[in-house]
């Protein structure tokens, strides 16, 4: 199958060519899929539980700290609520800097959207729309010197921003329209089951047990579940339509002065006196931090909702984003926060394809690196090859796809659990240059805010998968660094010999080996990690 096998607990992989899953996973399955293991299970998982059974069981490890740098998180949610840092040095509420590190009452982290009115950002302004301010007065309608080179890079940022801007706009436009189809599709289903089912009976529950001749209901049916496991419900549907209008009428407004609230400079890094410690607001419009802190930190073995990768964990919360894109000041003062404060791992499950201030980012990278601080952001998923000069994504560690500033940054793509051409999550971007590694990102059972849980998918939830697994390793082996801890997450993953379907410019298709999609070309493995992390930590003593 393509293991070397030297003792009970070192597998060291190399390819796996066996033979898998076909069937549909069960509900129960689904909901842990993620965990499973290739050949016990025959399910492209992590083998996280067989970690924990085979290795970890009995093993209590070291507390790590766990910087998210997201949006705000529900720090009172029953699967959480004990598993956040509390900053011991402040004294809560009592409107003073007691620790004196430049922010009042950090009790959890901080929130840099927001002000001591206890008021916070819900839209900030896309990346284009911040360039497109900077560089309007320069260029539009203005003849271009040529021969000065910094006046044609900055033109063609220019250019780039307004081509962005243009994408965004109507790509909120045909979501709208599309969310239009799933809200008549869902209103026909129902229409369709009400005689079937006493009013408010629609449930998952009681569709999985619907037994009829009607084709037509038993389709209806199946359409409803299909919807609720995508977590595409009446009730989300109504907050992506908020959320796109939002976008339209805010985030792509030229006018829009998103920074009101705040009131800081956002050009001038030195300005940090803004923000506030209001880590677990708004969480009716901003959940996405609350479903990233799920995957790695949900309370395992309480019999409540799920479990996260790890317990023996304490999460940073630190909010940098909402609807629209992150400000480069914002996400390296929360990196520079996180080293700070002790976080020895930092989670970003967000970034964008331009960055107007991206030496700031990059210098509290090496700042990171510096103080042995690993660093794990998503690769996105607007399924672009990063490696085409065209197609940067921030934050990166590298300099126009050559040279990399650090040796602790990782970036993560997204699989999916089917072993064929849809192995590859279909949205991930990805890069044999750019991206480290892959991780589960389709269909994570995780955290709702307000006590709720459902399927997400994206780089943003394989992200926090491999953050889970890093905690892990240095959990268990506090000794190693974290440029080790990163060494061993890319070469103790699992390659699969398999191509994967790739959709070109042109919409033509094209397959292409799994195993060239990332620097590694594998998807990341807690047991084989376990396995390898114990070598190297003996062989240090």
């Amino acid at each position: 199958m393509g293991y070397t096998q030297e003792n009970k607990n070192q597998l060291l992989p190399r390819a796996f060519n066996g033979v898998v899953k076909k069937q549909k996973l069960k509900e129960e399955e689904l909901k842990s899929w993620h965990y499973k293991d290739i050949i016990e299970d025959t399910i492209p998982g992590i083998s996280l539980d067989k970690a924990y059974d085979k290795i970890l069981r009995g093993k209590k490890g070291d507390t790590v700290i766990v910087a998210v740098i997201d949006t705000e998180v529900d720090i009172y949610h029953e699967d959480l609520k004990k598993q956040f840092w509390i900053n011991t040095k402040e004294v809560p509420n009592n409107g003073q800097d007691d620790d004196h590190n430049g922010y009042i009452d950090d009790i959890h982290g901080w929130n840099f959207l927001g002000n001591q009115k206890g008021e916070n950002i819900i839209y900030t302004s896309y990346e284009s729309v911040r360039l497109i301010k900077k560089f309007k007065p320069i260029f539009e309608n203005k003849t271009i010197d040529t021969s000065l080179v910094s006046q044609q890079e900055n033109y063609k940022i220019y250019q780039e921003a307004k081509r962005r801007l243009k994408e965004n706009i109507e790509s909120k436009q045909q979501q709208l329209k599309t969310i239009q189809k799933y809200q008549q599709d869902i209103k026909d289903a129902i229409n369709g089951l009400k005689h079937y089912f006493a009013t408010g009976s629609i449930t998952k529950e009681n569709l999985l047990e619907f037994k009829t001749e009607d084709t037509i209901a038993e389709k209806q049916a199946k359409k409803i579940i299909d919807y609720i496991n995508r977590g595409i419900t009446e009730e989300s549907l109504l907050g992506f339509i908020e959320q796109n209008n939002g976008a339209l009428e805010l985030s792509a407004n030229l006018d829009y002065q998103e920074r009101k609230i705040t009131g800081d400079n956002p050009n001038e890094i030195k300005d940090i006196a803004y923000g506030n410690n209001n880590v677990s607001g708004n969480l009716d419009k901003l959940y996405h931090g609350t479903i990233v802190t799920g995957v790695i930190a949900a309370k395992r073995d309480n019999n409540k909702g799920i479990d996260g990768v790890i317990n023996e964990v304490k999460i940073m919360t630190l909010c940098v984003s909402a609807n629209g894109d992150e400000l480069d000041k914002d996400i390296a003062l929360a990196i520079r926060y996180a080293v700070d404060n002790g976080a020895k791992i930092i989670n970003m499950s967000s970034g964008k394809l331009l960055s107007m201030n991206r030496h700031w980012v990059s210098e509290a990278i090496k700042y990171a690196a510096k103080k042995d601080v690993l660093f794990i952001t998503s690769a996105g998923n607007n399924a672009l090859l990063l490696d085409e000069k065209e197609n940067n994504y921030y934050p990166n560690d590298n300099d126009s796809n050559e040279k990399e500033i650090s040796n602790n940054f990782m970036m993560v793509g997204a699989n999916s659990y089917t072993l064929d051409k849809k192995l590859r999550y279909y949205l991930t971007n990805y890069g044999k240059n750019n991206v480290d590694l892959f991780a589960p990102g389709y269909k994570v059972y995780t955290t709702l805010p307000n006590n709720k849980y459902r399927y997400s998918q994206g780089t943003s939830i394989a992200t926090p998968i491999v953050s889970g697994v890093a905690a892990l390793l240095m959990s268990h082996y506090p000794d190693l660094k974290a440029s080790q801890i990163k060494e061993i997450l890319m070469k103790s993953g699992v390659s699969y010999n398999i191509d994967v379907e790739m959709f070109q410019k042109d919409d033509s298709k094209k397959m292409i080996p799994f195993s060239e999609l990332s620097k590694s070309g594998k998807v990341v493995n807690a047991y084989n990690a376990l396995v390898l992390a114990e070598q190297i930590s003996k062989s240090k003593k």
